[in-house]
């Protein structure tokens, strides 16, 4: 199963996201080096997210990326 890289950049509310597959990789490594050099070459008042999600194909990726997931409870001592 490939790895691939998205950009993703926020929708007009919380729930929407903007996705953009910018790569797929058959090896980790390659996969989050490029990722480093995209984050690296961010300009500063780009709100973008850059993120390597590993999935069978495009829409499995994309739907992985868009579910909602709730918060984690934080516990005392982890405060």
């Amino acid at each position: 199963m490939p790895y691939f890289i998205y950009k993703i950049n926020a929708g007009p509310t919380a729930l929407i996201k903007n996705l953009e597959k910018i790569a797929g990789h058959e090896e980790y490594k390659l996969a989050q080096k490029e990722v480093r050099e995209l984050r690296a070459a961010q300009q500063a008042d780009d709100t973008a997210t850059y993120k390597v999600i590993f999935a069978d194909n495009v829409l499995a990726a994309e739907e992985q990326l868009l579910e909602h997931r709730e918060a984690p409870i934080l516990r005392e001592w982890e405060k």
